[in-house]
């Protein structure tokens, strides 16, 4: 085989069935051996929104996703997702196309140090040879899912994608866990026994790492057992289900404050498969922290005296074995703490406007219970980050790490690729709309009946928000109005503009997917935000 073969060979027996990009000259021979493999290339409108294609892959299956790109702005274009996908955790292979390798370090025409530029942003970077393809592509596979997962991103010059393969064995290595042991750090042995009893009002924080690890029905137990309200970290929202009894909210999006005062009358913090990288606000809280984890505690973001180091569920599951005592919590003490948090939610309505809010609940209230959004930045995402009610894990694709704009709708498209039984809405607002509105012509080509809600506000609102904050004008930081309906029909789409709660309900009730997404252009008065931002 070829270089090319034996990348696609390990794509295909890795299980990967999709492989997202924007091609060049480098890229055709590799192009053509994923063809012969029977893995579908997905043409993104540009390498940015391919590489977060590439990310919601990972995010949706837990296996690596898999970014292509050519050389010279290509690759410069694939570092913002490589990026996002380093500081969210999710295991992402990169392959960029490069100038032949005689000329690579003496020709200056679209040549960049790809290990130069990748380097700070992937968990590694190597440039793939005749002589180390193999060997290349198992550990770019055992990396990018090693714990914690990220990006590798691998260099394929021009003349290496075609030439003969001296390293062509595929040998996909293992790459999933099956069981490990708990490691303790710190303390003594029944040091956590005793302070889980000792506990009067403990509370779980949990996160991407035990959605991860898919310790959803071992959470919900423990928490049961233990009586202890559960806050999850944003982008792990379903992690446990939010209508479970023991749910408390979601860190850092609005009503941030109420949940920090909360977190803060606590006398014991589980930090349960929470990664820091979920926090926008520093901690600060007092109280004694265990930290659960498949990995140490390395962040320090929060201090923890004691460290449960393996499989996030075996570990709860054996805490849960230990504890004799009674519930710490009763569920109605919890549902008050979240009919205070809920009520806090609503707090800035505008009557007889359509404000964020009553967008969100009129999409929760319409589309099915098994819903897969995705959400963008903005201030709308911290609305949706709290209000929006998610059920199973995997079920809201939301980046938190680099949160960078753009994200919702590659994102809303994989996931109606790789679930076509399953629906998918896409929240984004419209200043992230106008970054990457060509990929609604890529949802029409492929017929995925995605749906689109637009937040409609004309600006980008955080930063007005904070330019109002210190009495400047809003400079810079309006758009001018787009009008999604016209938008939407020259992408190939259905659209629509709703200024009522009624009209947005209407919309989604009426609707019948047709092989075509709809865009909704929801007018919002954003005044609203103001009571939280």
């Amino acid at each position: 085989m070829n270089c090319s073969q034996v990348m696609a060979s390990y794509i295909k027996e890795a299980g990967i069935t999709h492989v997202f990009g924007y091609p060049g000259d480098p890229n055709v021979e590799f192009m053509e051996s994923l063809r012969r493999h029977g893995v579908q290339f997905v043409l993104g409108r540009r390498e940015g929104t391919s590489g977060f294609m590439a990310q919601a892959y990972a995010m949706l299956t837990g296996r690596p996703g898999v970014a292509m790109s050519t050389l010279g702005p290509g690759s410069s274009n694939m570092v913002n997702p490589v990026a996002n996908a380093f500081l969210d955790k999710y295991p992402m292979i990169a392959i960029s196309g490069q100038i032949e390798t005689a000329r690579d370090g003496v020709f200056t025409h679209q040549v960049l140090n790809h290990n130069a530029l990748f380097s700070p942003i992937s968990k590694w970077t190597v440039q793939i040879q005749p002589s180390n393809a193999g060997t290349v592509m198992r550990r770019a596979l055992r990396t990018a899912l090693a714990e914690r997962p990220g990006p590798v991103h691998i260099t394929c010059h021009s003349d290496t994608a075609g030439a003969e393969c001296k390293d062509d064995k595929v040998l996909v290595p293992p790459l999933y866990p099956v069981s490990h042991g708990i490691q303790a750090y710190g303390g003594k042995d029944g040091d956590v026994k005793r302070r889980m009893a000792k506990a009067r009002r403990p509370v779980i924080v949990t996160g991407t790492s035990a959605l991860r690890a898919g310790a959803t029905a071992k959470l919900e137990t423990f928490a049961e057992t233990y009586g202890c309200p559960v806050i999850v970290g944003p982008m792990s929202k379903g992690v446990i289900a939010e209508d479970h009894p023991c749910y408390a909210g979601t860190i850092d999006m609005a009503c941030n404050g109420f949940l920090w005062d909360f977190l803060q009358g606590s006398d014991l913090i589980l930090c349960v498969g929470f990664d820091a990288v979920e926090l926008i606000k520093p901690w600060k809280l007092s109280a004694p922290t265990i930290h659960i984890d498949s990995v140490a505690n390395t962040d320090q973001v929060y201090p923890a005296e004691i460290e449960l180091v393996g499989a996030v569920g075996e570990i709860l599951d054996s805490l849960r074995a230990q504890y004799r005592g009674q519930p710490k919590w009763s569920e109605k003490q919890i549902a008050r703490h979240r009919d205070r948090l809920f009520k806090l939610y609503y707090s800035g309505r505008v009557k007889g406007k359509l404000n964020p809010t009553d967008v969100v609940d009129v999409v929760r209230e319409v589309m099915p219970r098994d819903t897969i959004v995705s959400c963008d930045v903005g201030s709308h995402k911290h609305l949706i980050g709290q209000g929006w009610k998610a059920y199973e894990p995997k079920s809201v694709l939301m980046t938190n790490g680099l949160s960078t704009m753009g994200f919702s709708l590659p994102a809303a498209i994989v996931s109606a690729l790789v679930n076509p039984k399953t629906p998918a809405l896409c929240f984004i607002g419209d200043g992230s709309l106008a970054m990457v509105q060509s990929e609604l012509r890529l949802a029409s080509t492929l017929k995925l009946p995605i749906i689109v809600v637009v937040f409609c506000d004309n600006s980008l609102n955080r930063i007005e928000l904070k330019q109002m904050a210190r009495r400047y004008p809003s400079w810079g930081t309006l758009i001018d109005t787009t009008d999604i309906p016209t938008l939407a029909h020259s992408m190939g789409c259905d659209g629509l503009n709703v200024s009522t709660a009624a009209q947005l309900e209407k919309a989604l009730s009426d609707y019948r997917p047709k092989g075509r997404p709809l865009v909704i252009g929801a007018l919002i008065d954003p005044e609203q935000y103001k009571a939280h931002f």
